[in-house]
């Protein structure tokens, strides 16, 4: 049996990423085979797909795209328990979700959300993961703190909002202006539009916590830092901090690992309601490239899911 894919047999621009019909897999022990309905885009995905990420990131070519992953059990390895074929699943995988079938370790897997629509659970993974990670691992935040996330209006940004809110943070969120209204309804208590005035500028005391979800310049990294109060934190998922050592502000370049124990409880915050899926647009499996390329043209908002 075939199905479809979107895959890259070669490093470059959008236009590597192919559609490719290949044989379906089949499960081997410990794993399920998934049927996909729906992936989701990551921007790292891009850096990936450039042949930015081989240093510490290899993969082999033909590489199939789509780290995050809801869908259907279609199938059960020898020896997987826990699982029956229908069994509507989520999870984050190191790759080929972006397929009308995948194979995945059923550890790597967890029950999908019964309140939204499958497909938008595929959103939930990596944004997620990284999400929170960022704000309880590493940002340790609590309540009663200031935090400000720099980039609220992403795909890991909705998610960074909604959670240092639900944890009591006084949360101040810079976005471009398109995305005010959503980071509103995530929760921020206060809204910067860093196109209209300088972050430092706009703010009228320090913060305790800062989440940076963008990639920035070395002096435009060392001016934001300038805003975080002794003592305090800075968390970064894209480029790394160096606050000076007298401010005593400890300063953490992550990246997010897989944990289904975390990725469960995302599960639950958004079936409880506490947590909402910011899905900005949904696109079939032949418009992979088309999404990369909105994506590097800075055109994309919130999570963008892609249905197989």
């Amino acid at each position: 049996m075939k199905m479809k894919t979107a895959r890259i047999h070669a490093f470059g621009d959008a236009s590597v990423i192919r559609y490719d019909v290949v044989p379906r897999p089949r499960p081997a022990p410990g794993e399920v085979l998934v049927r996909v309905a729906a992936t989701s885009f990551n921007p790292t995905e891009a850096a990936l797909r450039a042949g930015l990420l081989q240093a510490f990131l290899p993969v082999d070519l033909p590489y199939t795209l789509g780290w995050d992953v809801a869908g259907t059990v279609a199938g059960i390895g020898p020896g997987t328990r826990g699982y029956a074929v229908g069994d509507r699943v989520v999870g984050r995988l190191e790759g080929a979700a972006a397929a009308e079938y995948v194979t995945a370790p059923g550890a790597l897997l967890v029950p999908a959300p019964a309140s939204v629509p499958l497909t938008h659970a595929a959103a939930l993974p990596v944004a997620g993961l990284t999400a929170w990670q960022a704000v309880f691992e590493h940002g340790k935040v609590t309540a009663g703190q200031r935090v400000l996330v720099n980039g609220a209006g992403g795909g890991v940004g909705g998610f960074v909002t909604q959670l240092a809110r639900n944890a009591g943070a006084e949360v101040i969120a810079t976005v471009g202006a398109r995305s005010t209204g959503a980071v509103q309804k995530h929760g921020a208590d206060h809204v910067i539009d860093y196109t209209a005035l300088p972050v430092a500028a706009a703010l009228d005391r320090p913060v305790d916590t800062l989440l940076n979800l963008v990639p920035l310049s070395p002096h435009d990294a060392a001016a934001l830092a300038s805003v975080v109060r002794p003592g305090g934190r800075i968390v970064s998922i894209t480029v790394p901090f160096e606050p000076p050592a007298e401010t005593g502000v400890t300063a953490t370049h992550m990246v997010a690992r897989n944990d289904v124990a975390h990725l469960a409880a995302l599960v639950e915050l958004v079936d409880t309601g506490k947590v909402t899926l910011d899905i900005s647009a949904s696109h079939p499996l032949t418009a992979v490239a088309d999404v990369h390329r909105l994506s590097e043209a800075g055109r994309i908002r919130g999570k963008v899911v892609i249905v197989a």
